[in-house]
């Protein structure tokens, strides 16, 4: 079930990472990201990736942090690949 918090303002950091998942342990790795604050929406995707989190924080750093030391922090968790947004 994907989720939705809350919206910042147009110039909020935000990326999108890609998650994979290693199999049968998708559900266990969901839970455990709907606990880091920084993701405000979790999404299932069918394809090479298992999982899309969007990340919004206060600066593109942090995004960084959240991603090496929360995510690829949880057992099960294969690779992720971040993007990041941007003005044009």
């Amino acid at each position: 079930m994907p989720r939705v918090y809350r919206r910042r303002g147009a110039r909020t950091p935000i990326g999108f990472v890609l998650i994979d998942i290693e199999p049968k342990r998708e559900k266990e790795v969901y839970q455990k990201l709907l606990k880091i604050e920084q993701i405000v929406e979790l999404y299932p995707l069918f394809g090479e990736f298992d999982l899309i989190a969007k990340v919004e924080a206060d600066t593109y750093d942090e995004i960084g942090t959240v991603v090496l030391h929360k995510v690829r922090a949880i057992d099960g968790v294969k690779a992720t690949r971040t993007l990041a947004r941007m003005s044009l």
